[in-house]
């Protein structure tokens, strides 16, 4: 079982930077995605970056040129970079792993608030 701690969010204003992490323990052996999901208040969780193993990632349109997500497979943690923040990613924000064999895990989320 997979145990995934994210730290980083908070409140910050509009134009503004932050910086989630989260670490992955116990059992990470066969990790091939890890990204970020993020929820906002009556929305779907959406999918908002993933990175593999090998470095390729996906972005959602929305944050394209304005988040950076990136990995340390050494050490089980992924990091998502959120600059040029607007009030319009606030929303709870979740890491996600998954396994080769499909097998997925979620982090308890950390909320992420924009102000305007």
């Amino acid at each position: 079982q997979v145990q995934l701690v994210e730290s980083g969010g908070g409140l910050v204003q509009a134009g503004g930077s932050l910086r989630l992490s989260c670490l992955a323990s116990k059992s990470i052996s066969g990790i091939v995605h890890m990204g970020w999901y993020r929820q906002a208040p009556g929305n779907q969780r959406e999918l908002v970056a993933r990175i593999t193993t090998g470095g390729i990632t996906n972005y959602a349109d929305s944050v394209k040129g304005r988040f950076t997500i990136s990995r340390d497979n050494a050490n089980g943690t992924v990091y998502l970079q959120m600059n040029s923040l607007k009030p319009e990613d606030t929303a709870v924000y979740y890491c996600n792993v998954r396994k080769y064999w499909g097998a997925e895990y979620w982090g308890q989320g950390t909320q992420v608030t924009v102000s305007s």
